[in-house]
This record gives structure tokens, C-alpha cells and sequence, in this order.
């Protein structure tokens, strides 16, 4: 039965799927997305341009107030980005202090405002090594408290919280998704860089599923 959903839409690819996974339910969607200050804040604009080309309501919030409190993280302070995969320790530089939680909090009271009765967002299990706010505890307990938080329940809902970023691509290759149009990038320069984490994993991904990655990269 369709209903009115949120997404957490960053513009990246994992969101990107999020976003069509949720629309091909049949869900009538709301996109949300955060500038928070991150680096990468051309994400914003690839999400505002698929968002206009779909006809769907979106939602870009200012909060970069809040970085005086978020200080650490080389998404948001003067720290070189690292570059590597993933579990690498050095990718812990990349976590913003209490992000999924303070974003998925905005996301729950806009869908209260809103009537909408859940609120998804990309987490995945190929982050669950870096990012506690991404793992499947914080996700079910997420759930729990957004149902008790407010007299109208809402549901915090992860499609891809037990795959990994194959799986992802995989899925949104399906849908006939066209992934020139998502940034992934933790440099926000005119090519991705092809280096950091974020970029690693996604050409891995693009390898595994046997396909080009159609953005540019830096030679």
C-alpha cells in the first residue's frame, strides 16, 4: 500500500538507490537533504537536480550552525581527507560526531509535520566497520525510539542495512538507475578524486557488477 515516506537524500549513490527503491514501492516521497558543511557539498546540487528532474519534493536544510559542536572530522574541519578503503583506521577521520542521529532526528520531526509514516536513509553494511551510526543495533533502536518519540509513529527504515555496496548497485543496475547522476566523492572538486574511501568503494562496487563508473576521475 503506498504511503508517504522521508529520504535522507545526500546525492550519493547509495541514497540515489534509496531514493528509487522507495519511489518503485510505490511511495508518495519527500527528499531531505542536509548541508552540514561537508567538503563534498556538491552533492547537494546532483541531489537537487535529480529531485527536479523526477518531480519530487525536496528539501535542502542549512544546519552548518551546528559544526561549532561537531569538531574532528575531516568531512567537515581543515583535515586532509584520508585515502584507502574503508576499514582502514585512518577512515575513522571521516566520522562526523553523532551525524545519522542528529540528521535522522530533523528527518523524524519533518515527517511528523508532514504525515509521513517512515523515514529511510542509506545505511549499509559496508560502512558498519567505520560508522557505529550505521549498524544494524543503532538502526532497530533508531526505529524503536522514533515509534515512541512523538503521538504519531514513524518508522526508521534501512533497505540495505544487511548488503553491502555491491549489493546496492546491483539493485539500482535493475532499476535501470543512471549513476552519472550521483556523487560520491569526499573531495568536492570537479572530477572525483578516485582515492578516499568513498571513491574506493564505490569503483569496487562498479567492478563487481562488471560495469564502467560513468563520473570522471581525476587521471
Amino acid at each position: 500500500m503506498s504511503q508517504k515516506v522521508v529520504v535522507i537524500y545526500s546525492g550519493g549513490m547509495d541514497s540515489f538507490t534509496v531514493l528509487h527503491k522507495a519511489l518503485q514501492e510505490g511511495n508518495e516521497v519527500l527528499a531531505l537533504s542536509f548541508n552540514y558543511g561537508q567538503r563534498h557539498v556538491k552533492e547537494l546540487q546532483v541531489a537537487a537536480n535529480v529531485c527536479k528532474q523526477h518531480g519530487i519534493p525536496h528539501k535542502v536544510v542549512d544546519i552548518t550552525a551546528i559544526n561549532q559542536l561537531l569538531a574532528g572530522s575531516s568531512l567537515t574541519d581543515d583535515i586532509e581527507i584520508p585515502e584507502g578503503h574503508y576499514e582502514e583506521e585512518s577512515m575513522k577521520s571521516t566520522v562526523v560526531p553523532n551525524r545519522n542521529m542528529i540528521l535522522l532526528s530533523l528527518a523524524i520531526g519533518y515527517a511528523v509535520s508532514e504525515n509521513a509514516s517512515a523515514v529511510y536513509y542509506g545505511a549499509h553494511s559496508g560502512d558498519h566497520a567505520i560508522y557505529p551510526d550505521c549498524r544494524p543495533e543503532f538502526v532497530r533502536q533508531m526505529d524503536v525510539v522514533s515509534k515512541m518519540a512523538n503521538y504519531e509513529p514513524v518508522a526508521v527504515h534501512a533497505p540495505y542495512l544487511d548488503v553491502d555496496k555491491n549489493a546496492i548497485l546491483a539493485d539500482g543496475l535493475k532499476m535501470g538507475l543512471d549513476y552519472s547522476q550521483t556523487w560520491t566523492c569526499y573531495n568536492g572538486r570537479d572530477k572525483a578524486c578516485g582515492k578516499c574511501g568513498a571513491c574506493v568503494e564505490r569503483l569496487e562496487a562498479f567492478a563487481a557488477n562488471g560495469v564502467e563508473d560513468p563520473i570522471p576521475y581525476e587521471a
